[in-house]
């Protein structure tokens, strides 16, 4: 059996990221262990199931975002609260216990309860429709939040004291709490009338008694639990760990003797002096990074053996159709998350004084930042490198889509829109949005592996600094080894089909090694050499 032990957490919680479907996402939730996961699930090549330490009430609507919600899954929470539904179960919050005289009013966000003309509880929803937690109310002050589970039960509840979270209920199926988690000190407390939790393997469910009463934290907790399971596991089980700065010390030790494959993507894990976690890393049956490079930076800190570390993307390679033929223009797409200031400016003018020149030539400016204003301070940013150049400001403009007024003047001395920012935070809406590209463009220290990999998936030529294994320098794109090269760069890829066609087949070459396929292959050694 394979173990998949995710990295799902709210930043250094043990907590799952869900939140209402009104907050606009700031961050992608595709990681190492996501696409691991679907490569293991479509294949059924091997057993598997995936060992979740984090409290995750609607875990199973993460599942279904991410196509594998048949994924066989232990939940460390479900055995701390017994636990034992396994299917989503629609709730809706007309079936709850509310006062006679309450009041419902829908708002385009939330549900608003309203009792004797005061706020009595507002109900948020998932992305699904489904609410995810009720907040209760007393003179106008939030006194208690409800947490509900996708499979039909309240799983949780904060109690608030002068509207500060003062400690927070785990609880069973029926209602009854079972551990209780104080935000002062972080201590836990064991309930003595239930504090049992439950342990389900291979069909057989076994009550084991806590071992204290009162933990430390909840990772005291959660390692008990844990190493209970483990006892029933086999010799032979492997356990794929995607590291992550708030589990490693405890894996560190509940694996110590566990056949491991470390799995590391992008920055997740920061190195530390921690002796439990490097031990884990230094004596891991394998080590599987996102990338080239990270070999290299992993091998340089960690010293693991050559043999033992092998890089695996975690996005696969197909060919896809993009639309870029179909749009009228050609769109340059420009990566400039982490580009140095002075960088950015520089490239901002070459490309302006340059597309200015050419009919039909677009520049995308494109960002992951998922703040409110980063459309506004990116379009400011860009305005003033255009004014240093003597450039109208008003060629970047957030609506790309025809001409913009200069000072509002007549139409005659309306100009072009040249640059517009594209915010794009998930991976669907990155996809998107590159299909319809001539040119990627990402001049930072490390180009991003996602857009690369889509860019070979779309047969994009690509301009970079840094040579990595999605590109071959004059085969599906050009390796800047000084900036001034980037006009020429430009018109070659810009000026006819002749060298964009020659860089979309050389593409298509690329993209054969990285397929669903050649991923699974790979995973299959890694899974021989630890087996």
């Amino acid at each position: 059996m394979l173990y998949f032990i995710p990295a799902w957490y709210k930043d250094r919680e043990w907590y799952e990221n869900e939140q209402s479907w009104q907050v606009k996402r700031m961050y992608s939730e595709f990681d190492d262990t996501v696409k691991q996961i679907q490569l293991f699930h479509r294949s059924r090549v091997y057993d598997y199931q995936i060992m979740l330490l984090s409290f995750a009430p609607n875990f199973r609507h993460f599942l279904h975002r991410q196509g594998i919600y048949r994924a066989p899954y232990w939940s460390c929470f479900d055995a701390i609260q017994e636990v034992e539904r396994k299917r989503v179960r629609v709730l809706s919050f007309h079936d709850l216990n509310w006062p006679e005289r309450i009041e419902f009013l829908y708002t385009p966000f939330v549900v608003v309860a309203m009792l004797d003309k005061e706020k009595y509880a507002q109900i948020d929803f998932g992305e699904d429709g489904n609410p995810i937690w009720i907040e209760l109310y007393r003179k106008g002050t939030i006194y208690r939040r409800n947490l509900y589970d996708d499979r039909g039960f309240i799983s949780s509840t904060i109690l608030y004291e002068e509207g500060s979270p003062l400690y927070q209920d785990y609880l069973m199926e029926d209602g009854v709490w079972k551990l209780r988690y104080y935000y002062k000190d972080g201590h836990v407390e064991i309930n003595k009338t239930s504090s049992f939790y439950l342990i389900e393997y291979n069909n057989t469910k076994r009550r084991r008694r806590f071992s204290r009463r009162i933990y430390d934290n909840l990772e005291q907790v959660i390692y008990e639990v844990l190493t209970a399971y483990l006892e029933l596991t086999s010799y032979s089980d492997i356990f794929c760990v995607a590291m992550h700065n708030l589990h490693a010390g405890l894996l560190g030790k509940a694996l110590r003797y566990e056949k491991k494959i470390l799995s590391f993507f992008q920055d997740r894990y920061q190195i530390t002096d921690y002796q439990e976690e490097l031990n884990m890393v230094r004596k891991a049956d394998y080590v599987v990074v996102d990338s080239k490079e990270s070999v290299r930076r992993i091998y340089k800190m960690f010293r693991i053996s050559p043999e033992h570390i092998v890089a695996i993307p975690p996005y696969d390679t197909r060919v896809e159709e993009g639309t870029s033929l179909q749009c009228g223009i050609q769109k340059v797409m420009l990566a400039v998350d982490g580009l140095d200031d002075r960088l950015l400016g520089a490239v901002v003018r070459i490309l302006g004084e340059h597309v200015s020149r050419k009919k039909g030539v677009q520049v995308c400016l494109f960002t992951r930042d998922a703040r409110y204003d980063r459309k506004q301070k990116l379009l400011e940013q860009v305005r003033a490198e255009l004014a240093k150049g003597d450039m109208p400001e008003g060629w970047a403009a957030e609506d790309g889509n025809g001409m913009v007024a200069e000072n509002d003047l007549e139409m005659e001395e309306k100009v072009p829109v040249l640059f517009v920012p594209e915010q794009c935070v998930d991976e669907l809406s990155v996809s998107k949005c590159m299909r319809e590209q001539w040119l990627l463009i990402d001049l930072r220290e490390v180009p991003e592996q996602y857009l690369q990999i889509k860019a070979v998936s779309f047969g994009i030529p690509q301009i970079v600094r840094q040579k990595t294994e999605f590109i071959v320098d004059d085969g599906n794109g050009i390796i800047l080894t000084k900036g001034k090269r980037l006009p020429k760069a430009l018109d070659y890829y810009l000026d006819g089909f002749e060298h964009w066609n020659e860089a979309r087949i050389f593409s298509y070459g690329i993209s054969r090694e990285y397929t669903t396929e050649r991923l699974l292959n790979m995973w299959g050694e890694v899974m021989d050499s630890v087996g």
